[in-house]
């Protein structure tokens, strides 16, 4: 005989559990339902994961799921007060993420490259810089163009796939998904105040 011949007929000839054949059988009085409570009566059925009242298992653990993080556009953030309070830049210069790597003010270029305009105690920039970065925030747009430098917005992959122009002044999408095509009719409507009758 070989092992596949017994596994073949294992359970062949179990006999059924009898139920509610008086004690001598081991499973009489209660019939293995335990004691009172719904699972004792004929017809109860718990819904899955069901356990008495308490918070279930799934409900305790940590949950996985969609999130928002993965569309995340991370930035290397460099201020403005950085940039000045550096060697390289004290009597300005160009500023991209080239020169901000050498100086040590950002780490890679695996991030785009966002330059913010906080100038620390100081009121105006006192020197002339040419930044070219992704992002550049309105006051640090501000104080570079007044102390007669220049700014020079790359955009991210975000812009670049909805058409955003970061250096004009119309920053609006130029390349408008269907479903804000489809919904900009009915903005210009409620806009203008006149009903489609």
């Amino acid at each position: 005989m070989m092992i596949h011949d017994v596994t073949a007929m294992a359970g062949t000839y179990k006999t059924r559990k009898r139920l509610g054949r008086g004690r001598g059988s081991g499973h009489g009085k209660t019939s293995g339902r335990g004691t009172k409570g719904a699972g004792s009566r004929t017809g109860y059925a718990a819904r899955r994961g069901f356990e008495g009242g308490q918070k279930p298992l799934f409900r305790r653990i940590r949950k996985y799921g969609f999130s928002n993080v993965a569309f995340d556009t991370p930035f290397w953030i460099v201020n403005l007060r950085d940039i000045v309070a550096h060697k390289m830049f004290a009597k300005g210069g160009m500023v991209n993420a080239e020169a901000l790597i050498k100086a040590g003010l950002i780490r890679d270029t695996s991030r785009d490259l966002k330059i913010l305009g906080d100038l620390g105690d100081a009121k105006t920039l006192g020197i002339k810089l040419e930044i070219t970065a992704s992002r550049v925030s309105n006051p640090a747009r501000k104080a570079v163009l007044d102390a007669g430098g220049s700014v020079r917005e790359t955009g991210t992959r975000r812009d670049r796939v909805r058409g955003v122009d970061r250096n004009a002044e119309d920053r609006s999408p130029k390349k408008l998904t269907k479903k804000l095509k489809r919904s900009k009719p009915r903005a210009a409507v409620g806009a203008s105040g006149e009903s489609a009758s």
